[in-house]
């Protein structure tokens, strides 16, 4: 295996060593709370969700590369391929959805209790599932044109607008078909991220300007009044600005594919390492921001002993 393969090995196979067992905790942890609870906050349905996006993620397209890398060959077929394809594109388009709307969220949530704002409270909190169904509808109604002619890798000439997926080739056959997909994919993503960028932006403010109203509260009631708002919006926060560095690396190199009539399998892989990385680095920002997660966490990995109070209760 030469340094290059290693180096792939390497860096797909930590991604799903990570990646898995973090978005698994996530998952497991907040559906236990829904079901001795009978309940489950907003944000919490929303990383569930998240996780849920991030595990498929990681199984149609960091583990194929991950086992590429090591040696297996030909593991799928034409219609496996279009299935993990078609799986790839409504998860990852999933997760800017959901991050988006993660952001919109705390940002309506943390929000002056303004007319309009109670109105977005009261109709998209308690309709957060109704929204993500909504979302996934949206998705799948465009990507089945996406996997028409995704087919298994043969030795076999395709056209000059083909992007090599390890195991799978995804021919657009036409230059205006590649080019109208890649124009779309970034104009989605441009949208849903400058969305999620002007609610941070909105938090941001926000706390700064509830912070100045609260300097002449006693120090204990202020750290206990901004504390939760603030570790919930620090969480939005950190997941927004790691989207955006992904995101920005992702795009740019697909701004430069477009330009190119081949694009060689290297200049994917790289691509497909950065826009998989969010699937792995989000559950571990979400972990560490979330001080229930975190503490359950270090009592399932044996560094902390859990509280009689968590024992007895167990919180949305």
């Amino acid at each position: 295996m030469g340094p290059q393969l290693l180096f792939k090995a390497i860096g797909f196979s930590l991604l799903v060593i990570v990646g898995i067992p973090g978005n698994m905790f996530i998952l497991i942890k907040f559906t236990l709370n829904k079901i001795i609870e009978k309940k489950i906050l907003p944000t919490n349905t929303i990383l569930t969700m998240l996780a849920i996006a991030n595990l498929l993620v990681i199984l149609s397209r960091i583990i194929p590369q991950s086992l590429n890398a090591i040696g297996v060959q030909n593991l799928l077929d034409d219609t496996e391929c279009k299935l993990v394809i078609f799986t790839y594109r409504i998860s990852r388009a999933m997760s800017i959805c959901i991050t988006s709307l993660l952001s919109f969220c705390q940002c309506i949530t943390i929000a002056p209790s303004f007319r309009v704002w109670l109105y977005l409270k009261q109709k998209i909190l308690q309709n957060v599932m109704t929204v993500i169904i909504i979302l996934y509808l949206i998705n799948l109604s465009i990507y089945p044109y996406n996997i028409l002619d995704a087919h298994a890798r043969k030795n076999m000439t395709t056209s000059p607008y083909t992007l090599h997926l390890v195991y799978c080739d995804a021919d657009f056959l036409t230059y205006t078909a590649y080019i109208v997909n890649g124009t779309f994919n970034a104009l989605r993503d441009f949208t849903f991220v400058g969305l999620m960028v002007f609610a941070s932006i909105y938090i941001v403010y926000t706390l700064l300007q509830h912070e100045k109203t609260v300097k002449g509260m006693r120090s204990s009631d202020k750290d206990k009044k901004r504390s939760t708002e603030y570790k919930a919006s620090r969480a939005v926060i950190l997941l927004v600005v790691l989207y955006v560095i992904l995101y920005g690396l992702d795009n740019a190199m697909w701004s430069y594919t477009l330009t190119l009539s081949n694009v060689s399998t290297d200049m994917n892989d790289i691509r497909i390492f950065l826009a998989s990385s969010y699937a792995t680095l989000s559950p571990i920002v979400i972990i560490i921001t979330n001080p229930k997660l975190k503490q359950s966490w270090k009592y399932l990995s044996g560094k902390r002993p859990l509280h009689k109070d968590h024992k007895r209760v167990v919180h949305g």
